[in-house]
């Protein structure tokens, strides 16, 4: 959710690549391609709303009053809804017990929709106190490793609690250091999207020049490069390259902070 749809769709536009259609809800909201394949949703706030722009992630359910009542008996938090939709659709916009923030779908989803790592354009990674007291939490709310059809399998991989829908990890569950709230946004109980990129210097200069900025170093590992950005209007992401696409030399030219 955004203050400005088009300045949004102008800046993913030329940081990620994106292609952008209108979405079934209305005028408000965009759809984002990547390759033909939907990404994610852009949509416009009400300017009379004192909410903050940011990246949430949605979650398809079966029914979403069901959903709502297991999100209160979990101590959850009902921020809206579910709110009906006259295209079709329920949606609502919730909170876990630490105070990450998702939200809830009921209706149709586009069947080429997709999220993961490898090939795939988004992952999901929740930061939290406790990995495997929210995967407890999510798994009874959003019945996680059931026989539902389409349903998802949890492991414990590295410390970290991993989301898998068809052999593909698309969310990943961390206890992290969320204790330095106070003083590194951030690091706050959040749900945080990544999206890949061919290259992070082109994306990272892109960001700047269109009013966003770092707020971390690059990171990297044995097969990852990656850097969390703000957009204009706040909303926080993190962008990742395999290793190899940038060189050390590029990211280190002048000009790139």
């Amino acid at each position: 959710m955004t203050r400005d749809l088009e300045a949004a769709q102008r800046f993913y536009r030329a940081v990620a690549g994106w292609r952008f259609r209108p979405a079934r809800l209305g005028d408000a909201f965009s759809v984002a391609f990547l390759d033909r394949v939907p990404v994610a949703g852009i949509g416009a706030l009400a300017a009379d709303l004192g909410v903050a722009a940011a990246w949430t992630p949605y979650f398809a359910v079966d029914d979403a009053d069901v959903a709502v009542d297991r999100i209160r008996e979990r101590t959850g938090t009902i921020a809206v809804g579910p709110v009906s939709f006259e295209s079709g659709g329920r949606a609502a916009l919730v909170a876990d017990p630490d105070g990450a923030v998702f939200g809830i779908w009921e209706g149709n989803v586009a069947a080429d929709w997709r999220a993961g790592k490898g090939p795939l354009p988004a992952w999901l990674e929740l930061r939290t106190r406790n990995a495997l007291d929210a995967a407890m939490f999510y798994g009874a709310v959003l019945e996680w490793a059931t026989d539902r059809p389409g349903c998802c399998t949890v492991s414990y991989e590295e410390d970290q609690v991993v989301l898998r829908q068809n052999g593909e990890p698309v969310a990943r569950l961390n206890s992290g250091p969320v204790e330095l709230a106070a003083y590194s946004p951030h690091t706050r109980p959040r749900w945080h999207v990544h999206f890949r990129v061919p290259r992070l210097r082109p994306a990272i200069e892109a960001a700047v020049m269109l009013g966003g900025r770092m707020v971390s170093d690059i990171t990297s590992n044995a097969a990852e490069r990656w850097v969390t950005l703000r957009d204009p209007d706040g909303a926080l992401f993190t962008l990742t390259t395999d290793v190899g696409a940038d060189s050390d030399e590029d990211l280190a030219r002048p000009g790139l902070y």
